[in-house]
Parts: C-alpha cells; structure tokens; sequence
C-alpha cells in the first residue's frame, strides 16, 4: 500500500493541472524532436505517467528508486521498467540513447553531477536531454498566490529551505548542467505550471474546456518573459554535440 503522501501525488497528477502538465512537457520536448523509433531512458520515472506515454511509439527503459512507485506505475504500453538509480546508468553503453528524460528528480539527488555525466557519456551525438527542474520564484508564487501561505513564502524569500513529498529541494542552475555534462549545450529553458496554477479556484479548472484552453496559453507564453521567470518549474532542454 502506498504511503499517503504519495497516494496523494499519485492521485494529483490525474487532476486537470496535473494533467495540463504533463500536455504542456510532452508538446514542448515534441517540438524539439521526432519523438518516435527512439531509443528513452526515462531516469527517475515515478508513477511511470510519461514512460507510459513515450513507450508507445518508443523502445525505452524506465529507472525508479521507489519499489511501490514501481509496482504502481501506468503500463499500457509496453516499457523496461528496472529498479535502482545510478548504478543502472553505469551498465549502459556509450553513445547508445537518443532522449533522456529526468524529470523532477535531480533537486532531490545527491550526486547530481554524477547522474548528468553518465547522461551526457550514454546520449547520442545530437541526442536530447529533458530536465524539468524546481523554479523558486515561481515556488514562491505559488505558495503566497494559490496557497496564500505568506509565512511560507517569506521563508523562501529568506533563503530558508523547502521541501516536498520527495524531501528537500536542492535548487540548481539550468547551467550547471552544462558543467556537470561532457559536450552538452543548452538549446531552450522553457516555463511549465505558468498561470493556470496560480488560479485559486481549483473548480473552474474541471471546466470541460479548461485543459485546452490554458494549455494554448502556456504553449504561447512558455519562451516568453516574463512569463518563463514566474514559471513552477523550468524544462530545460539540451543537445548533446
């Protein structure tokens, strides 16, 4: 059985914000390729909602830490799902992988550059990494907009440190990847969780157009500012050379 806090994030990403998130990551990394016959590492795959979807058109290999994340992950279509963390990384060959996926998970790892340097030696020449990353401006944000908890973001702002489900937030720089990488460069940092989650009324979003409409919205002002800088989370999307 699930922990609660889990059941809860489980139950979340089946909500219209969760759902509008998962759109709007999916669109963004299929405008910068093909997403189809590639070889995917999904690293720190959770619930399994984005190998799932991937898998369908896809040869990919799903690694997660969380044995009952594992067991409760989406399977409708056919993916390698394994157990472990980096140790699986190492077991792969060079320059095999077109697309990896590592999202949400690096803020909570402590060998965040080991883990970035494995991805850059098994991608492709050419192949993409799709990192989605904490923002704490938009963390802010929110916690003082949609969840008017204004200790808490006066915390932030103090440089205090946050938390979540998945313990501590570590936050990072999109360029530190760069340095953590071999031959990696940055080709777009793009906002996710923009507007729609700043809106309060949790009801309006059960709208049956709500998902469609906000998520052109955010599709439109992903690559802008001010827009990127408020955002929840950061896609950041890099090229290996």
């Amino acid at each position: 059985m699930l922990s609660e806090d889990l059941q809860n994030f489980k139950d979340n990403m089946k909500q219209p914000w969760g759902v509008l998130y998962y759109k709007l990551v999916w669109a963004q990394l299929a405008d910068m390729v093909d997403i189809k016959n590639l070889s995917i590492i999904d690293y720190g795959s959770g619930f399994g909602t984005t190998a799932n979807y991937l898998a369908k058109n896809n040869n990919l290999l799903a690694i997660e830490p969380n044995a009952d994340m594992v067991k409760e992950r989406e399977q409708e279509n056919k993916y390698t799902q394994i157990k472990g963390k980096i140790e699986k990384l190492e077991s792969i060959p060079d320059n095999c992988i077109g697309v990896i996926i590592c999202h949400n998970v690096l803020e909570f790892a402590e060998e965040r550059a080991e883990i970035v340097r494995e991805f850059s030696r098994i991608l492709k020449s050419g192949g993409i990494l799709s990192i989605v990353k904490h923002n704490k401006p938009g963390k802010i944000m929110f916690k003082a907009i949609f969840e008017n908890n204004t200790d808490e973001a006066m915390s932030l702002l103090n440089g205090e440190e946050a938390s979540n489900t998945f313990g501590r937030i570590n936050y990072y720089d999109p360029e530190d990847l760069v340095k953590w990488g071999d031959d990696l460069k940055i080709e777009k940092i793009l906002g996710t969780r923009m507007l729609g989650m700043l809106q309060p009324n949790n009801d309006i979003k059960y709208a049956a157009d709500w998902i469609d409409r906000m998520f052109e919205i955010e599709m439109k002002v992903c690559d802008l500012e001010p827009y990127k800088s408020i955002a929840f989370c950061h896609h950041v999307l890099l090229r290996k050379d």
